[in-house]
C-alpha cells in the first residue's frame, strides 16, 4: 500500500494533477493505519489508474469494522475525492481526443454507462425538441426537464429522466415551470430547432429565461436552464449539475461557474466544447455514431465516473423493481394521473398496428385504468387476457 500511495511522486503530473494527489493523499493519511492493512498487487504507472485503484480500495477493501465512527467522514471524502479525480481525467481527454477515440471509449464502457438507456430518454424527446412545454402532458415535461416522479409510467417512460443533469432539487423552477410553461416557451422560441446557434440567440434566450422569474421570489439558476437547452439542442449545449461542475471546470481549463454565471457558459462552456477536434470530426459511420452525433454536445456526460452500480441506480430500474405496497385498507398503493395523461400516452399505445380493433374500442376503460394508476402496458394486457 505504502508503493501504491507514493507512486504519483514518480509520475510526470500537471499542476492540476499534483494538487488533485495531495488533497488525496492528505485524506488518506487521516487513514493511514487502515489503509496498510490492505494488501495491494496492482500498481497502475498512471495518475487515472492509480485513482481508480485507490478507490477500489477506499470502497472495497478497506476493513469499514475497524474504522472509528470520526473516520468514517474522512473515508466518504477520499472517495469523493477520487471520484472527482477520475471525472477530471477523463473528461480531460476531451480536449485532444479524436472522434473515434470518444466513441470507443464509450462503447467500451456502454454498461456501466447504462448507455441504452440514456439513449432511450434522448430517442423520446427528440420529436418533441420543438414542441411547447404547455403542450405537453405532465410526464412529457418531467421528461424534458429532468426530474422523476413516481407517475412516470415504466412500460412507456423505460429510462431514468435524470440522466444528463438532474433537476430535481430545483424545486423553485418546477414550481414556475407548473405554473408558466409559457414563459419558459418563449425563451426556447429563441433557441433554433436546427442549423447553427448564435451567441446572439443565447442571450436571447438568457433575457427570456431571466424574465420569467421576474416578480417572483424565486431566483433563476444556471443548471436547470442548461438542461432545457440541452434537450431543446443536444448538439450545441451542454447540461451542468453542481455535483459535478467543479471536475467539468477543471477540465476545461475555466475558474468555475457559480449558479449564476449564465455569460461564462456560453463562452467557458459552450464554446470550449464547440472548439474540441472530436466535436467538428463527427462521423455517422454506423448505428451508434449516429445516435452519438445527433447529441455531441451530450457526450462530455458520458466522462464522468460510473460503476457497476450506476446503471442499477437509474430511477427506471428502481420504479420498476419497487415492491408493491398496500394501503392501510388493504389495497394497493398506486399514484393517480390526470386524464389528459392518461389519454396521451393510452392513445400512444393504441397507435400500435399490432394492437386489435377489439381492444380498440374498449379505449376509455383503459383510460380509467391508467389513470387511477395501473400501467399502460398492464392495462391492454389485461383486455387482451379478457377479451382476446
Amino acid at each position: 500500500m505504502k508503493k501504491l500511495l507514493i507512486s504519483p511522486s514518480k509520475m510526470a503530473l500537471g499542476e492540476q494533477e499534483s494538487q488533485i494527489y495531495q488533497n488525496i493523499l492528505k485524506q488518506s493519511t487521516e487513514i493511514s493505519l487502515n489503509l496498510m492493512a490492505v494488501k495491494v498487487e496492482n500498481h497502475p504507472e498512471d495518475f487515472l489508474g492509480w485513482c481508480y485503484e485507490l478507490l477500489d480500495v477506499a470502497k472495497n477493501r478497506i476493513n469499514f469494522d475497524l474504522l472509528d465512527d470520526h473516520q468514517l467522514p474522512t473515508v466518504k471524502k477520499l472517495q469523493d475525492l477520487l471520484i472527482s479525480a477520475i471525472s477530471f481525467l477523463q473528461l480531460k481527454t476531451l480536449r485532444i481526443a479524436p472522434w473515434p477515440v470518444i466513441c470507443g471509449f464509450i462503447e467500451q464502457h456502454k454498461d456501466v454507462l447504462a448507455l441504452e438507456e440514456q439513449l432511450k430518454l434522448t430517442s423520446y424527446l427528440a420529436p418533441m425538441r420543438s414542441t411547447p412545454l404547455k403542450e405537453m402532458i405532465a410526464e412529457d415535461r418531467l421528461a424534458f426537464t429532468g426530474k422523476h416522479a413516481a407517475s412516470l409510467d415504466t412500460s412507456v417512460y423505460n429510462f431514468d429522466v435524470e440522466w444528463f443533469a438532474s433537476t430535481k432539487s430545483a424545486k423553485g423552477f418546477h414550481q414556475l415551470l407548473a405554473d408558466l410553461p409559457g414563459a419558459f416557451d418563449d425563451a426556447l422560441a429563441n433557441i433554433p430547432a436546427e442549423g447553427d446557434v448564435s451567441e446572439q440567440d443565447y442571450q436571447a434566450f438568457m433575457i427570456g429565461y431571466l424574465s420569467a422569474f421576474a416578480g417572483t421570489d424565486e431566483k433563476p439558476t444556471l443548471a436547470p436552464a442548461t438542461r432545457l437547452l440541452a434537450m431543446r439542442r443536444p448538439d450545441v449545449f451542454t447540461p451542468i449539475s453542481n455535483n459535478r461542475l467543479d471536475a467539468l471546470c477543471q477540465a476545461l481549463g475555466i475558474s468555475r461557474l457559480n449558479n449564476r454565471d449564465f455569460e461564462r457558459y456560453w463562452s467557458d462552456v459552450v464554446m470550449s466544447i464547440r472548439t474540441m477536434p472530436w466535436f467538428a470530426m463527427t462521423t455517422e459511420n454506423g448505428e451508434l455514431e449516429e445516435q452519438l452525433a445527433s447529441i455531441k454536445a451530450l457526450l462530455p456526460c458520458f466522462f464522468y465516473y460510473a460503476d457497476k452500480d450506476t446503471a442499477d441506480n437509474s430511477n427506471y430500474i428502481k420504479l420498476l423493481n419497487k415492491p408493491v405496497r398496500s394501503s392501510r385498507s388493504g389495497g394497493t398503493k398506486t399514484v393517480r394521473r390526470g386524464k389528459e395523461s392518461a389519454e396521451v400516452l393510452v392513445d400512444r399505445a393504441l397507435a400500435d398496428e399490432s394492437i386489435p380493433d377489439h381492444i380498440r374500442d374498449k379505449r376509455d376503460s383503459i383510460i380509467a385504468e391508467v389513470e387511477k394508476g395501473r400501467s399502460v402496458d398492464e392495462t391492454i394486457g389485461l383486455m387482451r387476457a379478457i377479451f382476446g
